[in-house]
């Protein structure tokens, strides 16, 4: 629904009958404040909405590799300290 030009001229010939030439721009000043304050909280809205989602948005999880940390076997254990106890017995075997 869009208003032409002869209904606006109609609506501004009601509301200055009406009103009267003197009232119009007391009400016409009303309203530019109201609108203007309705601006305002709106925008104020807007802007509480958006910080609010921009704080709560999670960044996605960075994929990281998992560490290979598997613990030594026994038999590597068991063979390291035989050698840190005999060093010499270990020297010997390898050389003939």
């Amino acid at each position: 629904m869009h208003l032409g030009a002869p209904e606006i001229i109609l609506i501004v010939i009601v509301v200055l009958l009406l009103f009267g030439g003197k009232k119009l721009p007391e009400l016409a000043r009303g309203i530019g404040k109201g609108l203007t304050e309705f601006r305002r909280a709106t925008n104020d809205i807007k802007q509480e909405i958006q910080s609010t989602i921009d704080v709560t948005a999670v960044p996605p999880p960075k994929e990281t590799k998992p560490e290979s940390s598997s613990p030594p076997s026994s038999e590597t254990s068991s063979e390291e300290s035989k050698e840190s106890e005999n060093p010499s017995s270990s020297s010997s075997e390898k050389t003939p």
